[in-house]
């Protein structure tokens, strides 16, 4: 197996891993950095993005990457296609295996691997990835001021996601499976009280219709019993809110993670329960999730990076 040495290896892109890299390029720890499954990140599937400093007139996702990737490479970063496949974190060096085929060793390790959202597994959510399909009401809830959406889930993050929408909506679905919602009291009594919002239990999505994005859904209420029933509701977006998935498995014999899976990191700083190993963006982020404090985490990743490799 190839064996490569680094100061400061990076896992992810997306806005942590890339302004990590510009941060930790510009300190001259020459950085190696893996895109991993999807270079970029999750931004790559958005269309718009409106709500990141410096683009008053707004910038689609893919271009956004793009521009903080090559600021990156302007600097030195080393960027590479690979994916992180297994790790070694017992000792210094810290040793990652990229494709199961590279060994790095490096001397500081910074995890932005991300968290992905989970989905249904329908088909038309990737059918209409980007046209009225989103895991993020704060993303892409301002594309959607005074139409109809649907929300699906029933937690906690459904009830704020759905009272969000509410906010710039004109309707908001929620659809629930159950004939309950799991979120707590004070959650539930805020959506099912809300003027805008309409909460359909016991009823599972069949798919999604439209023509040039989505145009509408067919749901089925009490799927599988007698009294099944098949209905069709008009929507403009149909959001996911059922979770995500921190991409942290590798990690779990080494690094400390909550319940959910995030990498848990001393509060206000991105330091892990090892030395020398730093977590940045969605992957240590169960509350926020967004680009800007994905980047500001990155930014915090290199620079404690460039400390640990001073003063150790």
């Amino acid at each position: 197996m190839k064996t490569e040495k680094t100061k400061c290896l990076i896992i992810g892109s997306g806005p942590a891993g890339y302004t990590a890299a510009i941060y930790a390029s510009r300190a001259n720890l020459e950085p190696v950095l893996y895109e991993g499954i999807q270079p970029g990140g999750q931004l790559t599937t958005t269309t718009e993005v409106e709500n990141f400093p410096g683009y008053p007139n707004g910038i689609t996702g893919p271009e956004m990457m793009e521009e903080i990737k090559n600021q990156a490479l302007r600097f030195g970063a080393d960027i590479r296609r690979g994916i992180a496949t297994s790790c070694d974190l017992s000792a210094q060096p810290y040793k990652v295996t990229i494709d199961g085929e590279t060994l790095i060793e490096a001397e500081t390790l910074i995890i932005a691997t991300g968290a992905s959202a989970k989905y249904l597994g329908l088909p038309d959510e990737q059918k209409y990835a980007g046209q009225g399909v989103s895991a993020c009401a704060t993303c892409d809830g301002f594309f959607y001021r005074k139409k109809t959406v649907a929300v699906v889930g029933g937690g906690d993050s459904a009830c704020e996601e759905a009272i969000y929408l509410a906010g710039l909506a004109s309707k908001v679905y929620l659809i629930v499976r159950k004939d309950y919602l799991r979120a707590s009291k004070i959650m539930q009594e805020r959506a099912l009280n809300h003027p805008k919002i309409e909460v359909l239990f016991n009823t599972n999505t069949l798919g999604l219709f439209g023509e040039n994005g989505v145009e509408g859904a067919h749901l089925v209420r009490f799927m599988g019993q007698p009294n099944e029933e098949k209905f069709d509701i008009a929507i403009d977006g149909f959001f996911l809110a059922i979770g995500h998935k921190p991409n942290s498995d590798i990690f779990r014999d080494y690094l400390e993670l909550d319940e959910a899976g995030y990498i848990k990191t001393v509060p206000g700083a991105p330091k892990t329960n090892l030395p020398g190993v730093f977590a940045a963006g969605d992957v240590a982020d169960p509350d926020y999730k967004q680009a800007i404090t994905a980047a500001g985490s990155g930014c915090k990743a290199a620079i404690e990076a460039e400390r640990y490799l001073a003063y150790r």
